[in-house]
Protein backbone atom coordinates (compact mmCIF):
# COMPACT_ATOMS: atom_id res chain seq x y z
CA UNK A 1 0.00 0.00 0.00
CA UNK A 2 1.41 3.61 -0.66
CA UNK A 3 1.86 6.19 1.37
CA UNK A 4 -1.60 8.63 0.63
CA UNK A 5 0.06 11.83 -1.52
CA UNK A 6 -1.66 14.88 -0.08
CA UNK A 7 -4.95 16.03 -1.75
CA UNK A 8 -4.79 19.60 -2.80
CA UNK A 9 -7.84 20.87 -5.08
CA UNK A 10 -7.34 22.91 -7.98
CA UNK A 11 -9.09 25.62 -9.76
CA UNK A 12 -9.70 23.12 -12.56
CA UNK A 13 -12.04 21.16 -10.19
CA UNK A 14 -14.68 23.66 -10.46
CA UNK A 15 -17.90 20.64 -9.47
CA UNK A 16 -20.30 23.40 -10.99
CA UNK A 17 -18.83 22.29 -14.36
CA UNK A 18 -20.76 19.52 -14.45
CA UNK A 19 -24.57 19.88 -15.99
CA UNK A 20 -25.14 16.75 -13.34
CA UNK A 21 -24.03 18.20 -10.15
CA UNK A 22 -26.20 21.56 -11.26
CA UNK A 23 -29.02 20.03 -11.18
CA UNK A 24 -28.04 18.36 -7.93
CA UNK A 25 -27.20 21.63 -6.48
CA UNK A 26 -31.06 22.61 -7.72
CA UNK A 27 -32.12 19.70 -5.92
CA UNK A 28 -29.98 20.79 -2.70
CA UNK A 29 -31.96 24.17 -2.68
CA UNK A 30 -35.45 22.71 -3.23
CA UNK A 31 -35.49 20.79 -0.35
CA UNK A 32 -33.22 22.66 2.05
CA UNK A 33 -35.39 25.55 1.44
CA UNK A 34 -38.49 23.47 1.75
CA UNK A 35 -36.98 21.50 5.19
CA UNK A 36 -35.62 24.87 6.94
CA UNK A 37 -39.38 26.47 6.51
CA UNK A 38 -40.87 23.24 7.83
CA UNK A 39 -39.44 22.91 10.55
CA UNK A 40 -39.66 27.10 11.84
CA UNK A 41 -43.67 26.48 11.04
CA UNK A 42 -44.01 23.10 12.87
CA UNK A 43 -42.53 24.59 15.66
CA UNK A 44 -43.73 27.67 16.26
CA UNK A 45 -47.28 25.97 15.56
CA UNK A 46 -46.83 23.48 18.21
CA UNK A 47 -45.64 25.85 21.26
CA UNK A 48 -48.51 28.52 19.50
CA UNK A 49 -51.08 25.85 20.72
CA UNK A 50 -49.28 24.25 23.73
CA UNK A 51 -47.04 26.68 25.36
CA UNK A 52 -44.43 24.24 26.05
CA UNK A 53 -40.70 23.55 25.88
CA UNK A 54 -41.39 20.29 26.10
CA UNK A 55 -43.75 19.47 22.97
CA UNK A 56 -40.43 20.91 21.08
CA UNK A 57 -38.67 18.39 22.62
CA UNK A 58 -40.90 15.53 21.68
CA UNK A 59 -41.33 17.39 18.03
CA UNK A 60 -37.55 16.33 17.29
CA UNK A 61 -38.22 12.72 19.28
CA UNK A 62 -40.68 11.65 16.59
CA UNK A 63 -38.64 12.44 13.76
CA UNK A 64 -35.29 10.76 15.30
CA UNK A 65 -36.78 7.40 15.98
CA UNK A 66 -37.28 6.59 13.07
CA UNK A 67 -34.26 8.30 11.56
CA UNK A 68 -31.78 6.68 13.57
CA UNK A 69 -33.90 3.16 13.53
CA UNK A 70 -33.92 2.88 10.03
CA UNK A 71 -30.75 4.54 8.95
CA UNK A 72 -28.23 1.51 9.30
CA UNK A 73 -30.85 -0.47 6.85
CA UNK A 74 -31.39 2.71 5.05
CA UNK A 75 -27.53 2.82 4.40
CA UNK A 76 -27.65 -0.91 3.35
CA UNK A 77 -30.04 0.10 0.73
CA UNK A 78 -27.78 2.52 -0.93
CA UNK A 79 -25.38 0.26 -0.88
CA UNK A 80 -27.36 -2.34 -2.86
CA UNK A 81 -29.82 0.00 -4.71
CA UNK A 82 -30.25 2.28 -7.21
CA UNK A 83 -29.61 5.56 -5.21
CA UNK A 84 -31.24 8.15 -7.36
CA UNK A 85 -34.30 5.98 -7.34
CA UNK A 86 -33.79 5.93 -3.21
CA UNK A 87 -33.79 9.90 -3.54
CA UNK A 88 -36.69 10.31 -5.72
CA UNK A 89 -39.40 7.77 -3.96
CA UNK A 90 -38.41 9.79 -0.26
CA UNK A 91 -38.43 13.15 -2.26
CA UNK A 92 -41.91 12.17 -3.14
CA UNK A 93 -42.91 10.83 0.56
CA UNK A 94 -41.74 14.86 1.48
CA UNK A 95 -44.27 15.95 -0.67
CA UNK A 96 -46.81 13.95 0.11
CA UNK A 97 -46.35 14.25 3.90
CA UNK A 98 -46.43 18.61 3.15
CA UNK A 99 -49.20 18.52 1.74
CA UNK A 100 -51.00 16.06 4.41
CA UNK A 101 -49.63 19.03 6.76
CA UNK A 102 -51.40 21.71 5.10
CA UNK A 103 -54.61 19.42 5.19
CA UNK A 104 -54.15 18.86 8.90
CA UNK A 105 -53.06 22.12 10.30
CA UNK A 106 -56.86 23.35 9.61
CA UNK A 107 -58.47 21.29 11.93
CA UNK A 108 -55.60 20.59 14.78
CA UNK A 109 -57.23 22.44 17.34
CA UNK A 110 -60.13 19.62 17.03
CA UNK A 111 -57.15 16.82 16.01
CA UNK A 112 -54.74 17.78 18.54
CA UNK A 113 -50.27 17.53 18.08
CA UNK A 114 -51.29 13.46 17.40
CA UNK A 115 -51.60 14.20 13.41
CA UNK A 116 -48.43 16.51 13.32
CA UNK A 117 -46.42 14.26 15.26
CA UNK A 118 -47.46 11.05 13.29
CA UNK A 119 -46.36 13.18 9.74
CA UNK A 120 -43.08 14.25 11.50
CA UNK A 121 -42.90 10.36 12.32
CA UNK A 122 -43.32 9.26 8.76
CA UNK A 123 -41.06 11.77 7.18
CA UNK A 124 -38.08 10.62 9.52
CA UNK A 125 -38.92 7.52 7.79
CA UNK A 126 -38.17 8.74 4.58
CA UNK A 127 -34.80 10.34 5.80
CA UNK A 128 -33.74 7.53 7.19
CA UNK A 129 -33.66 5.82 3.71
CA UNK A 130 -32.96 9.09 1.85
CA UNK A 131 -30.09 10.86 3.88
CA UNK A 132 -27.66 7.91 3.41
CA UNK A 133 -28.78 7.61 -0.88
CA UNK A 134 -28.41 11.56 -0.72
CA UNK A 135 -24.63 11.41 0.70
CA UNK A 136 -23.39 8.61 -1.40
CA UNK A 137 -25.30 9.90 -4.67
CA UNK A 138 -23.16 13.16 -4.44
CA UNK A 139 -19.83 10.89 -5.51
CA UNK A 140 -21.48 10.16 -8.72
CA UNK A 141 -22.36 13.26 -9.85
CA UNK A 142 -18.32 14.38 -10.02
CA UNK A 143 -15.49 12.82 -10.23
CA UNK A 144 -12.78 12.82 -7.12
CA UNK A 145 -10.76 15.72 -7.94
CA UNK A 146 -13.96 17.74 -7.45
CA UNK A 147 -15.37 15.98 -3.70
CA UNK A 148 -13.86 18.92 -1.42
CA UNK A 149 -15.43 21.93 -4.19
CA UNK A 150 -18.33 19.81 -4.27
CA UNK A 151 -18.75 19.28 -0.86
CA UNK A 152 -18.48 23.15 -0.04
CA UNK A 153 -21.02 24.15 -2.52
CA UNK A 154 -23.90 21.82 -1.94
CA UNK A 155 -22.60 23.11 1.90
CA UNK A 156 -22.57 26.76 0.60
CA UNK A 157 -26.25 26.10 -0.75
CA UNK A 158 -27.22 24.34 1.94
CA UNK A 159 -26.54 27.45 4.43
CA UNK A 160 -28.15 30.06 2.02
CA UNK A 161 -31.11 28.31 1.98
CA UNK A 162 -30.57 28.08 6.07
CA UNK A 163 -30.97 31.86 5.86
CA UNK A 164 -33.70 32.20 2.92
CA UNK A 165 -35.59 29.03 4.58
CA UNK A 166 -36.45 29.97 8.27
CA UNK A 167 -37.53 33.91 7.50
CA UNK A 168 -39.19 32.46 4.54
CA UNK A 169 -41.44 30.40 6.62
CA UNK A 170 -42.06 32.80 9.20
CA UNK A 171 -43.19 35.35 7.00
CA UNK A 172 -45.33 33.24 5.27
CA UNK A 173 -46.84 31.90 8.26
CA UNK A 174 -47.92 35.38 9.24
CA UNK A 175 -48.85 36.41 5.70
CA UNK A 176 -50.39 32.87 4.28
CA UNK A 177 -51.09 30.96 7.50
CA UNK A 178 -50.27 27.58 8.34
CA UNK A 179 -52.13 25.90 5.40
CA UNK A 180 -50.77 28.24 2.67
CA UNK A 181 -47.32 27.79 3.81
CA UNK A 182 -47.34 23.90 4.06
CA UNK A 183 -48.41 24.08 0.39
CA UNK A 184 -45.59 26.53 -0.31
CA UNK A 185 -43.57 23.74 1.59
CA UNK A 186 -44.32 20.95 -0.89
CA UNK A 187 -44.20 22.91 -3.73
CA UNK A 188 -40.44 23.41 -3.26
CA UNK A 189 -40.40 19.65 -2.59
CA UNK A 190 -41.22 19.15 -5.69
CA UNK A 191 -38.84 21.27 -7.33
CA UNK A 192 -36.35 19.14 -6.07
CA UNK A 193 -37.74 15.45 -7.26
CA UNK A 194 -37.64 17.20 -10.61
CA UNK A 195 -34.57 18.36 -10.29
CA UNK A 196 -33.05 14.68 -9.02
CA UNK A 197 -35.10 13.35 -11.69
CA UNK A 198 -32.97 15.35 -14.39
CA UNK A 199 -29.60 14.26 -12.70
CA UNK A 200 -27.61 11.97 -14.90
CA UNK A 201 -24.33 10.71 -13.20
CA UNK A 202 -21.55 11.02 -14.61
CA UNK A 203 -19.38 8.63 -12.92
CA UNK A 204 -18.84 4.93 -13.33
CA UNK A 205 -21.56 2.55 -11.67
CA UNK A 206 -21.01 1.15 -7.98
CA UNK A 207 -19.78 -1.86 -7.76
CA UNK A 208 -22.25 -3.59 -5.50
CA UNK A 209 -21.27 -6.43 -3.00
CA UNK A 210 -24.22 -9.10 -2.45
CA UNK A 211 -24.17 -10.13 1.20
CA UNK A 212 -26.65 -10.96 3.86
CA UNK A 213 -28.12 -7.72 4.85
CA UNK A 214 -26.78 -8.48 8.42
CA UNK A 215 -23.24 -8.82 7.44
CA UNK A 216 -23.26 -5.67 5.31
CA UNK A 217 -24.33 -3.53 7.61
CA UNK A 218 -21.54 -5.15 10.24
CA UNK A 219 -19.04 -4.24 7.61
CA UNK A 220 -20.01 -0.79 7.48
CA UNK A 221 -20.03 -0.33 11.59
CA UNK A 222 -16.77 -2.46 11.41
CA UNK A 223 -14.72 0.44 8.90
CA UNK A 224 -16.19 3.55 10.80
CA UNK A 225 -15.28 1.99 13.68
CA UNK A 226 -11.40 0.96 12.80
CA UNK A 227 -10.79 4.62 11.47
CA UNK A 228 -10.00 6.51 14.31
CA UNK A 229 -10.81 9.77 12.65
CA UNK A 230 -13.81 8.76 11.02
CA UNK A 231 -15.60 7.99 14.58
CA UNK A 232 -13.52 10.73 16.62
CA UNK A 233 -14.73 13.46 14.07
CA UNK A 234 -18.64 11.80 14.61
CA UNK A 235 -18.42 11.70 17.90
CA UNK A 236 -17.01 15.08 18.66
CA UNK A 237 -20.04 16.59 16.84
CA UNK A 238 -22.87 14.30 18.05
CA UNK A 239 -21.69 15.25 21.67
CA UNK A 240 -21.47 18.76 20.59
CA UNK A 241 -24.69 19.38 19.02
CA UNK A 242 -26.72 17.12 21.54
CA UNK A 243 -25.36 19.23 24.31
CA UNK A 244 -24.34 22.74 22.72
CA UNK A 245 -27.09 23.21 20.34
CA UNK A 246 -30.45 25.28 20.90
CA UNK A 247 -31.89 25.90 18.00
CA UNK A 248 -35.00 23.52 19.33
CA UNK A 249 -35.20 26.28 22.31
CA UNK A 250 -35.69 29.27 19.46
CA UNK A 251 -39.05 29.46 19.98
CA UNK A 252 -38.92 30.16 23.44
CA UNK A 253 -36.35 33.19 23.15
CA UNK A 254 -38.34 34.67 20.15
CA UNK A 255 -41.43 34.30 22.55
CA UNK A 256 -40.62 35.16 25.94
CA UNK A 257 -37.18 36.18 26.27
CA UNK A 258 -36.55 38.73 23.48
CA UNK A 259 -40.09 39.06 22.65
CA UNK A 260 -39.57 39.38 18.51
CA UNK A 261 -42.36 36.76 17.51
CA UNK A 262 -42.36 34.50 14.64
CA UNK A 263 -40.99 37.41 12.23
CA UNK A 264 -38.35 37.19 14.88
CA UNK A 265 -38.10 33.60 15.31
CA UNK A 266 -37.14 33.46 11.48
CA UNK A 267 -34.18 35.52 11.75
CA UNK A 268 -32.58 33.72 14.74
CA UNK A 269 -33.04 30.40 13.55
CA UNK A 270 -31.37 31.57 10.12
CA UNK A 271 -28.85 33.77 11.69
CA UNK A 272 -25.72 30.82 12.32
CA UNK A 273 -26.62 29.97 8.22
CA UNK A 274 -25.48 33.82 7.99
CA UNK A 275 -21.79 33.16 9.19
CA UNK A 276 -22.22 29.43 8.05
CA UNK A 277 -22.50 30.43 4.08
CA UNK A 278 -19.87 33.50 4.42
CA UNK A 279 -17.25 31.04 5.73
CA UNK A 280 -17.88 28.29 3.27
CA UNK A 281 -17.99 30.33 0.35
CA UNK A 282 -14.29 31.22 1.58
CA UNK A 283 -13.73 27.73 1.68
CA UNK A 284 -14.91 27.32 -2.11
CA UNK A 285 -11.67 28.78 -2.73
CA UNK A 286 -9.28 27.77 -0.04
CA UNK A 287 -10.64 24.36 1.58
CA UNK A 288 -9.28 23.94 5.12
CA UNK A 289 -6.62 21.23 4.13
CA UNK A 290 -3.78 21.66 5.97
CA UNK A 291 -4.37 20.85 9.84
CA UNK A 292 -7.60 20.30 9.50
CA UNK A 293 -8.06 18.18 12.62
CA UNK A 294 -7.03 21.07 14.78
CA UNK A 295 -9.11 23.25 12.90
CA UNK A 296 -12.06 21.27 13.60
CA UNK A 297 -11.55 21.12 17.63
CA UNK A 298 -11.10 24.89 17.69
CA UNK A 299 -14.29 25.31 15.27
CA UNK A 300 -16.09 23.23 18.10
CA UNK A 301 -15.11 25.01 20.89
CA UNK A 302 -15.82 28.27 19.39
CA UNK A 303 -19.03 27.10 18.55
CA UNK A 304 -19.61 26.10 22.64
CA UNK A 305 -19.22 29.88 23.32
CA UNK A 306 -21.08 31.31 20.85
CA UNK A 307 -24.04 29.05 22.13
CA UNK A 308 -23.13 30.50 25.62
CA UNK A 309 -22.88 34.17 25.08
CA UNK A 310 -26.35 33.66 23.09
CA UNK A 311 -27.83 32.30 26.09
CA UNK A 312 -26.68 34.70 28.43
CA UNK A 313 -28.13 37.64 25.55
CA UNK A 314 -30.55 39.57 26.28
CA UNK A 315 -30.31 41.91 23.51
CA UNK A 316 -32.15 40.73 20.23
CA UNK A 317 -29.03 42.19 18.12
CA UNK A 318 -26.26 40.47 20.52
CA UNK A 319 -28.32 37.10 20.03
CA UNK A 320 -28.19 37.61 16.17
CA UNK A 321 -24.38 37.81 16.33
CA UNK A 322 -23.73 35.17 18.63
CA UNK A 323 -25.89 33.00 16.36
CA UNK A 324 -23.94 33.99 13.26
CA UNK A 325 -21.11 33.55 15.28
CA UNK A 326 -21.90 30.01 16.30
CA UNK A 327 -22.76 29.04 12.50
CA UNK A 328 -19.51 29.99 11.32
CA UNK A 329 -17.53 27.84 13.39
CA UNK A 330 -19.98 25.40 12.59
CA UNK A 331 -19.53 25.67 9.36
CA UNK A 332 -16.25 25.51 8.68
CA UNK A 333 -16.21 22.32 10.93
CA UNK A 334 -19.11 21.01 8.29
CA UNK A 335 -16.52 21.24 5.49
CA UNK A 336 -14.09 19.49 7.22
CA UNK A 337 -16.01 16.57 8.27
CA UNK A 338 -17.85 16.23 4.83
CA UNK A 339 -14.56 16.18 3.23
CA UNK A 340 -13.38 13.52 5.65
CA UNK A 341 -16.48 11.17 4.96
CA UNK A 342 -15.43 11.32 1.42
CA UNK A 343 -12.04 10.83 1.13
CA UNK A 344 -11.83 8.20 3.62
CA UNK A 345 -14.44 5.82 2.07
CA UNK A 346 -14.54 3.55 -0.94
CA UNK A 347 -17.66 3.71 -3.39
CA UNK A 348 -18.92 0.54 -2.49
CA UNK A 349 -19.20 1.34 1.25
CA UNK A 350 -20.52 5.13 1.05
CA UNK A 351 -23.99 4.31 1.82
CA UNK A 352 -23.46 2.27 4.94
CA UNK A 353 -20.83 4.57 6.16
CA UNK A 354 -23.35 7.80 5.39
CA UNK A 355 -25.60 5.98 7.48
CA UNK A 356 -23.35 5.31 10.46
CA UNK A 357 -22.06 9.34 10.34
CA UNK A 358 -26.22 9.51 10.25
CA UNK A 359 -26.44 8.48 13.55
CA UNK A 360 -23.93 10.34 14.92
CA UNK A 361 -24.31 13.51 13.11
CA UNK A 362 -28.02 13.49 11.80
CA UNK A 363 -29.35 12.40 14.33
CA UNK A 364 -28.01 14.84 16.84
CA UNK A 365 -30.47 18.24 15.93
CA UNK A 366 -33.20 15.69 16.76
CA UNK A 367 -32.18 13.82 20.06
CA UNK A 368 -30.34 17.28 20.94
CA UNK A 369 -33.72 18.84 20.76
CA UNK A 370 -35.19 16.19 23.22
CA UNK A 371 -32.33 16.75 25.55
CA UNK A 372 -33.08 20.72 24.86
CA UNK A 373 -36.51 20.33 25.89
CA UNK A 374 -35.86 18.16 28.68
CA UNK A 375 -33.22 20.49 30.67
CA UNK A 376 -35.63 23.35 29.71
CA UNK A 377 -38.18 21.70 31.64
CA UNK A 378 -35.64 20.98 34.35
CA UNK A 379 -33.35 23.83 34.84
CA UNK A 380 -35.13 26.65 32.81
CA UNK A 381 -34.29 27.61 29.22
CA UNK A 382 -31.43 30.00 30.06
CA UNK A 383 -29.62 27.40 32.34
CA UNK A 384 -30.07 25.10 30.00
CA UNK A 385 -28.84 26.30 27.42
CA UNK A 386 -25.56 28.18 29.07
CA UNK A 387 -24.82 24.55 30.52
CA UNK A 388 -24.97 22.83 27.22
CA UNK A 389 -22.26 25.40 25.85
CA UNK A 390 -19.71 24.42 28.69
CA UNK A 391 -20.72 21.00 27.93
CA UNK A 392 -19.30 20.99 25.25
CA UNK A 393 -16.26 23.11 25.36
CA UNK A 394 -15.67 19.35 27.73
CA UNK A 395 -16.18 17.37 25.01
CA UNK A 396 -13.71 19.05 23.07
CA UNK A 397 -11.18 18.81 25.05
CA UNK A 398 -11.64 15.12 25.91
CA UNK A 399 -12.00 14.51 22.20
CA UNK A 400 -8.47 16.46 21.73
CA UNK A 401 -6.78 14.31 24.53
CA UNK A 402 -8.34 10.78 22.98
CA UNK A 403 -8.05 10.97 19.80
CA UNK A 404 -4.70 12.28 18.32
CA UNK A 405 -5.03 11.04 14.86
CA UNK A 406 -7.64 13.59 14.40
CA UNK A 407 -5.86 16.21 16.00
CA UNK A 408 -3.22 15.68 13.52
CA UNK A 409 -5.10 15.31 11.14
CA UNK A 410 -4.27 16.58 7.40
CA UNK A 411 -6.94 16.24 4.70
CA UNK A 412 -6.13 13.06 2.38
CA UNK A 413 -7.15 10.89 0.53
CA UNK A 414 -7.76 7.15 1.23
CA UNK A 415 -5.44 5.02 -0.81
CA UNK A 416 -7.59 3.19 -3.04
CA UNK A 417 -9.94 5.61 -3.20
CA UNK A 418 -8.85 7.95 -6.27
Amino acid sequence: MTEPHKFVPQASENALSYPAFRYLMAATVGASLASRALAVVIGFQIYQITRSPLALGWLGLWEAIPAVGLALFGGYFADQHDRKRILLITRGASVVCAVLFAVLSGSIETLGLSGLYALVFIAGIARGFGDPAASAFETQVVPMKAYINASTWLGSAWQACSIIGPALGGLAYDWLGAKGTYLMIAFLFLVSWVSIFMIRPTTAKVERVREPIGQSIKNGVKFVWNDKVLVGSMALDLFAVLFGGAVALLPVFANDILHVGAKGLGFLVAAPSVGALLVMLWATKRPPVENAGRTLLLCIAGFGVSIIVFALSKNFYLSLVALAFSGAFDGVSMVIRRAILRLRTPDHLRGRVASVSLLFIGSSNEIGAFESGIAAHLLGTVPAVWVGGMVTLLVVAATAATVPELRKLHLRPRPGTE
